[in-house]
């Protein structure tokens, strides 16, 4: 089981599960009742990604209207897990629509966010917490800064970002490294063969600056299960949605699920796991059973032939400027008769106990 390999979290010493649980569908309650699942249903989907050596578990405080956190902490506390799980939540959602500071990415509502979801969580400290997502307005600098504070603190280990555009995330690090502050670790983004977007600009500055991309929606909202054959959107409504190149993935999908005998879920699941700057995917389950069935996804590798045919049919053509930065046009402009590369293969060969 692929569970018991661990990698480095972005720039960092702490070690996650590749196939991170989600939890979005713990508890009952707010914007993702519809298929919230209760205390009990949860139990065995939290205890089997646990017993299978998993350790990387993540939340926000606004799922299920804050159940999600609740159903979380009493899980772990029933487990004795807490001190082995790499557990992760998320502020930025408002908690009261009628006051302008309940909400947003400032620090005010970012210290009262996270003593808010410690309470839920029945912990004294969260090893990741992310911004949610990019108000738009909250200076970056005062977000980089506040989260330095709560490390200090003791309150997080590491802060991370999610949903941000790729210039706020580089000018937050760039922020950290100039002025020795806590680091963002993690980025958490969309991404799956049907919304390969962020490889145009999140992915390269990821690698650069240290931050390890943790995918949500790896399965595009159920698309890529293949239960959609004849369009339609995923069960979240502003999930990612069937579009006229849906298609055309879902074919060589269903092709390479075949050759190598298991389910196109699992290939899909595994496609994301394995591309460049992915620390985990984030999956998420109804039972224990679906679960399982995601966490064997790791327990095999896709060819290097049939992972190109996965990647041409899915590819996102690059657009404007991004036109410029392509093998063909660099070769073009640099030099059309000599091989220039940034290194050597094997430069530098991974790192592993095993």
């Amino acid at each position: 089981m692929a569970l018991d390999q661990y990698y480095l979290l972005g720039r960092s010493g702490l070690r996650v599960s590749r196939l991170a649980l989600g939890t979005m569908n713990f508890g009952t309650g707010g914007f993702h009742a519809a298929y919230g699942k209760t205390q009990d249903e949860a139990r065995p989907i939290f205890r089997k990604y646990v017993e299978e050596g998993g350790n990387f578990v993540d939340t926000a405080d606004f799922y299920t209207a804050g159940e999600s956190e609740t159903i979380l902490g009493r899980l772990i506390a029933e487990t004795n897990s807490r001190d082995r799980l790499v557990l992760t939540t998320k502020f930025t959602n408002t908690v009261d629509p009628a006051d302008p500071n309940a909400g947003g990415n400032g620090r005010k509502h970012l210290i009262r966010a996270l003593d808010a979801s410690l309470r839920r969580l029945g912990t004294d400290y969260v090893d990741v917490h992310l911004l949610h997502t990019w108000d738009r307005i909250t200076p970056v600098e005062e977000v980089v800064r506040t989260f330095d504070d709560l490390v200090r603190a003791g309150k997080i280990r590491y802060p991370g970002l999610s949903d941000v555009p790729s210039w706020y995330a580089a000018r937050a690090q760039s922020l950290t490294e100039a002025h020795s502050l806590a680091p963002m670790v993690n980025l958490q983004l969309p991404y799956s063969l049907v919304e390969r977007q962020i490889e145009t600009e999140h992915v390269p500055m990821a690698q650069h600056l240290g931050l390890g991309v943790t995918a949500w929606s790896p399965l595009a909202g159920g698309v890529l299960t293949g239960k959609y054959r004849d369009g339609g959107a995923g069960r979240l409504s502003d999930g990612p949605s069937w579009t006229e190149r849906t298609p055309q993935v879902l074919a060589p999908l269903e092709e390479v699920a075949s050759k190598l005998g298991v389910t196109m879920a699992q290939v899909a699941i595994n496609w994301v796991a394995t591309q460049p700057a992915i620390a985990a995917a984030i999956v998420g389950a109804s039972s224990a059973g679906q679960l399982g069935k995601s966490m064997a996804a790791l327990d095999f590798e896709i060819p290097a032939e049939l992972r190109t045919l996965l990647d041409e049919a899915s590819a996102v053509p690059p657009e404007s400027v991004y036109r410029m930065f392509t093998p063909a046009y660099q070769n073009w402009i640099v030099s059309p008769e000599l091989k220039i590369g940034d290194k050597p293969a094997g430069y530098a060969p991974a790192v592993r106990n095993w």
